[in-house]
């Protein structure tokens, strides 16, 4: 069985270590300063998981790219486009569409977000990524609002799912909760809360209304904190 870590680098922004393969997701570090405790020079990556393409999940995705040469799995509006910038190993999937990886079984799922790029480029559609790791599933639910067919991405099982709490821009700590009596998981992290005033958020707060709302164990990680899976 494979060894799995989980590590939040603030905001959306998170690290897997599954047997020594690096996996990054929405790399936002640099303009997360002085929340993000890393700069991109310093993670490593053999894959890189794009949601979608808005500045706070790509920022650092072209230079984490190009210096590890790590393999970029997006959509395939922003594997154009990284493409188009000099990103050469690309891997494009899109919504409802699942590819086995070396490291993972990889499905894109839909969010209900938007996705245009920092310089104005068309970005695709926003997703969401359910890794199938063995006999393990984590859900990254990606920027996105309550939709009831969580309940069908939830159907098979999950042992993890990082979903957003901030409001605003995704759904809130309410909406949280009623996608997580859809989803069922073991275990929920929350992200993409407290980053700006907009989505300032009391995670604590969320934590115990999951304790006493679901049957879900919530996880409330500090920055650079780390999960096993």
């Amino acid at each position: 069985m494979a060894n799995i870590t989980l590590t939040w680098h603030g905001h959306a922004t998170y690290s897997l270590d599954i047997d020594g393969t690096k996996v990054v997701v929405d790399p936002f570090f640099a303009p997360n300063s002085p929340t993000a405790q890393v700069t991109q020079e310093e993670i490593s990556a053999d894959y890189i998981l794009v949601t979608h393409g808005h500045g706070d999940h790509v920022a650092d995705l072209i230079p984490l790219a190009k210096r590890t040469g790590a393999k970029v799995i997006c959509n395939f509006e922003i594997g154009n486009w990284l493409m188009e910038k000099g990103v050469e190993n690309v891997h494009q999937q899109h919504l409802g569409g699942g590819f086995q990886h070396e490291f993972a079984h990889v499905k894109m799922t839909v969010a209900l977000h938007g996705s245009g790029l920092p310089d104005g480029s068309y970005g695709g559609m926003p997703g969401g990524y359910l890794l199938t790791i063995g006999d393990r599933k984590i859900y990254f639910t990606g920027d996105t609002a309550l939709f009831s067919d969580m309940a069908l991405i939830g159907r098979g099982g999950l042992d993890v799912v990082i979903l957003p709490i901030g409001d605003n821009f995704t759904m809130g700590i309410e909406d949280s909760l009623e996608a997580l009596k859809y989803l069922k998981p073991a275990v929920a992290i929350p992200c993409h809360y407290n980053t700006w005033p907009p989505i300032e958020q009391d995670a604590e707060a969320w934590a115990s209304r999951v304790s006493s709302e679901t049957d879900t164990k919530p996880v409330v990680l500090a920055v650079e904190g780390t999960y096993t899976v």
